[in-house]
């Protein structure tokens, strides 16, 4: 059993019944669910104000929980990140406590690492992962669970054919012979608000790491466009490897004339010698595993196995 802290960082909780269910889900999961007495405050569409907020962040700090969950992600946390008390924040995490989330919470998840170089986790959130009618995802249930048992390693995928078929032929047997990088640093998130931080205090600026990146509601030519932001100003060229993830809720017109996301990855390609790997299972899926931003990795591919360790 671990004692969770639920808190709204970010945009203002609008599906009370997910929020239930989502706590509900998490006690008959065995754990301790403690809720912060502003999580489903309200100021215009933020979870309060953004001194609520600050202080929300400040109580799930000193909470001594083992994980702090958000309750959903939006928009907010990029308004506050001059104020979030990041000396409470690394000590927190010190001691143990967790940080899980998503979307939004990709700003407090990178100003920490820049600020602190403190590892948090890319992960579910409360209502739209937990809250859900039905069941929960197999899959991002038994990664968080093995997240609140100390026992998570790693995470594995099958690459798409795509990642491994049309390769020139010295890229083919080097996949075949296993192609790996070590220790390595992860990091990334949601792709529109890392680009919201580029000339920020709050960008990191890891060497050789690995990137990972998702988004939602966007559609390919904005994935692209931001994607062309990171490449022009070298942040992709300095990493080891990019890992893509989900990109959904989006929808093609017909002007685009068969302009994808196939599009926009095989583009990417062409613009970089850093290798480029999809089918993350990470985003605003259902099927998600968890990330440590900011942790020591090591990545293997070999012919479509993917392994990510930092067991």
């Amino acid at each position: 059993m671990s004692h969770i802290y639920i808190y709204s960082p970010s945009s203002a909780v609008r599906e009370k019944a997910a929020f239930r269910r989502g706590i509900a889900r998490l006690k008959a999961m065995g754990h301790e669910v403690e809720v912060d007495q502003d999580a489903l405050s309200s100021f215009q569409r933020f979870a309060g104000d953004d001194a609520c907020r600050v202080a929300a962040v400040g109580r799930a700090a000193a909470s001594g929980a083992d994980i702090a969950l958000i309750s959903r992600g939006g928009y907010g946390l990029t308004r506050i990140l001059p104020a979030l008390p990041y000396r409470q924040l690394s000590k927190a995490i010190e001691r143990g406590t967790r940080f899980v989330g998503v979307s939004d919470f990709t700003a407090l998840q990178l100003a920490v690492l820049a600020r602190t170089g403190a590892t948090t986790w890319a992960g579910p959130a409360l209502g739209a992962d937990f809250g859900v009618e039905g069941e929960p995802d197999d899959i991002m249930a038994a990664c968080f669970d093995d997240l609140a048992c100390g026992q998570g390693e790693g995470a594995g995928w099958t690459l798409p054919k795509a990642d491994t078929t049309g390769l020139p032929a010295s890229a083919t047997a080097a996949l075949e012979r296993g192609w790996a990088v070590k220790g390595a640093t992860l990091w990334g998130g949601n792709l529109s608000v890392l680009c919201s931080l580029m000339g920020t205090p709050w960008m990191p600026a890891p060497e050789k790491g690995v990137l990972f990146l998702e988004d939602v509601n966007e559609h390919p030519y904005r994935i692209e466009r931001m994607l062309t932001q990171l490449l022009q100003a070298g942040v992709i060229d300095r990493q080891k490897a990019v890992l893509l993830g989900s990109f959904t809720g989006y929808k093609t017109v017909p002007h685009d004339k068969g302009f994808k996301m196939a599009t926009v990855v095989a583009w990417l390609r062409q613009q970089t010698k850093v290798p480029v790997f999809t089918g993350l299972p990470y985003g605003h899926v259902p099927t998600k595993v968890l990330l440590p931003v900011g942790g020591k990795v090591d990545l293997l591919v070999e012919g479509r196995d993917a392994l990510l360790y930092w067991g």
